[in-house]
Formats: C-alpha cells, structure tokens, sequence
C-alpha cells in the first residue's frame, strides 16, 4: 500500500515522503496512529504541488546567495582600530564588526556567523575571508584594517 506519512516514521521515511508499506502495517499502525495517509490522487497531486514549490523555493535561494556572492566579491570593508607600539592591535577585529560595517557602510546584511575566519584578526593588513551563503555558495570578503588616526 502507497502511503504519504505525515510525520518522520523510524526506519520507514520523513515526513512527506511517499513509501511503500504493507497493508496491515499501514491499517494497523500508520494510519490510526496519524502518521500516515493513503496516497490517492489527491493526496498525489498535493505532494508533488509541494515539492515543486519546494524546489522552486531552493532555486531562488540559490540565485540570491550567487548574486550576493557576486556582490561580496566586489566590495571591500575598511575598518580603523587602534594599536600599541609594535603595530598589533588593542583587542581584535571580528566578525561581528565585519558584518557591522558591511551592513552600514555597503548596506549588505550578513549573519556574522556565516563569515569563516577561524582567528580574529589581530594585526594591519588586507585579508580575505570566506562567506558561506547557501549551500555550495560561497563568497569572498575582502577586509582591510588601518590604523585609526
């Protein structure tokens, strides 16, 4: 018997999901349980009305988190922060204050969880960082650190 469960089944699928399971498991267990329902063609047609728009959902995510990869590449935040005698920084510049200036200065919001740098940055310089956007998207951040005047 072809069922759609309606929740996450152990050993049997997800939920949405169309499976294929015995007779007295589905009339027995599944469906007065709630977790299931039989797939007819109305239940059929809704299924694949959802996964379609779930694929047309992900495809626009997609192309957003490319443009905005594209976007990134282009873009160079400059951050002033001051130093001691020996050129390194009082305290250290993170991701936080990345996205910060990125947000007000080029009006680009990012999660600053999403800017890989593993160690803040502790020195002048240019440096260049990873952005995870979406999955398989990533985007490259230029940052530059002056010396505040």
């Amino acid at each position: 018997m072809k069922v759609i469960l309606t929740k996450d089944v152990k050993a049997q699928g997800k939920k949405g999901e169309l499976v294929e399971v015995s007779d007295g498991y589905a009339k027995n267990f599944l469906l007065p349980k709630g977790l299931a329902i039989i797939a007819g063609a109305k239940e059929m047609n809704e299924l694949k009305n959802r996964e379609s728009a779930e694929r047309f959902k992900i495809e626009t995510e997609r192309k957003e988190a490319k443009a905005l990869a594209e976007k990134l590449n282009a873009v160079v935040v400059k951050l002033t922060a001051t130093a001691g005698a020996e050129g390194k920084l009082y305290g250290s510049v993170t991701s936080m204050e990345i996205a910060d200036n990125l947000a007000s200065e080029h009006g680009i919001v990012i999660d600053k969880r999403k800017i890989v740098m593993g160690d803040p940055i502790k020195a002048f310089g240019s440096y260049t960082f990873d952005v995870k956007l979406y999955s398989e998207v990533t985007g490259k951040l230029n940052v530059i650190v002056t010396e505040k005047k």
